[in-house]
């Protein structure tokens, strides 16, 4: 049974998580880790776009400096994602696609089966739901959405991050993102019938160390791992500080346009 490293929750900015994100993808590639989980927190509240999307087209600059939120390109596909700062965990899991899978929805549905049990174990009964070749493969619970995700693979290895949304607040959410051809209070009453939470599901708040344990004890069972707790490497936090600096932080990456946009979706 293989062992896994396993990043406990920490909170960062947007610019650092997508570096440290890219940092332990590097490191993988050149084999200086092994597997690695990693669960992490946004501070301030963020939005992430998809790599390929154009950031005029996905938010609301009012709502952005209404809200004091950054906006970060992530290297993985998919859309526009409003991360809370209190309101989501989020996790990224790196491996090798030797161990993990090289199929993109194979891998999708084996992240998706470890979560779904980890639900399961707070008492949330959840649904895989495949791509329908517009949005990436996500999880429901009675129809709406409570985990999503992207995915990037280079070189044999694959980096799936995606959320867990513990809380959500559907009128800040659409104040800050664009949901074509709707204003953000119709997007909001949109938003309403296709996302919950972990608390609109249990009617009750649920500690962050609560849920951390519950992704832990589903990512062990599903993928039959040993799961050990560690920190970044001095190369990973290295490199991490400098992609930081010079990529995720700048205005040439954020802010840079690509042909095949497409605005959020929900």
């Amino acid at each position: 049974m293989q062992t896994w490293r396993l990043i406990q929750l920490e909170s960062h900015n947007a610019f650092m998580n997508m570096a440290i994100d890219e940092a332990i993808l590097t490191a993988r590639i050149e084999n200086l880790i092994p597997n690695t989980i990693r669960f992490y927190q946004w501070t301030p509240s963020a939005i992430s776009i998809g790599k390929n999307q154009n950031v005029k087209e996905q938010v609301y600059p009012t709502g952005l400096a209404q809200f004091g939120v950054d906006v970060v390109r992530r290297t993985s596909g998919g859309g526009a994602v409003y991360h809370d700062a209190d309101g989501e965990i989020t996790y990224s899991v790196t491996a090798k696609t030797s161990d993990l899978g090289s199929d993109g929805t194979a891998v999708y549905s084996k992240i998706y089966s470890s979560i779904t049990d980890s639900l399961r174990l707070l008492g949330i009964p959840a649904d895989f739901v495949d791509s329908d070749g517009k949005n990436c493969p996500n999880l429901t619970v009675s129809g709406k959405k409570i985990s999503g995700s992207a995915q990037t693979v280079k070189r044999n290895t694959i980096q799936q991050h995606g959320t867990i949304l513990l809380t959500v607040n559907i009128e800040r959410m659409f104040k800050l993102l664009r949901l074509k051809g709707f204003d953000c209070g119709l997007a909001a009453e949109i938003g309403k019938r296709k996302i919950t939470s972990v608390k609109n599901e249990l009617k009750h708040d649920i500690s962050k160390s609560t849920v951390v344990n519950a992704l832990t004890q589903g990512f062990k069972a599903i993928l039959k791992i040993n799961i050990e707790t560690s920190e970044l490497t001095p190369y990973e936090k290295a490199l991490a500080k400098k992609l930081y600096a010079t990529k995720f932080s700048t205005e040439k990456w954020n802010n840079k346009i690509h042909v095949n946009s497409s605005l959020s979706t929900i």
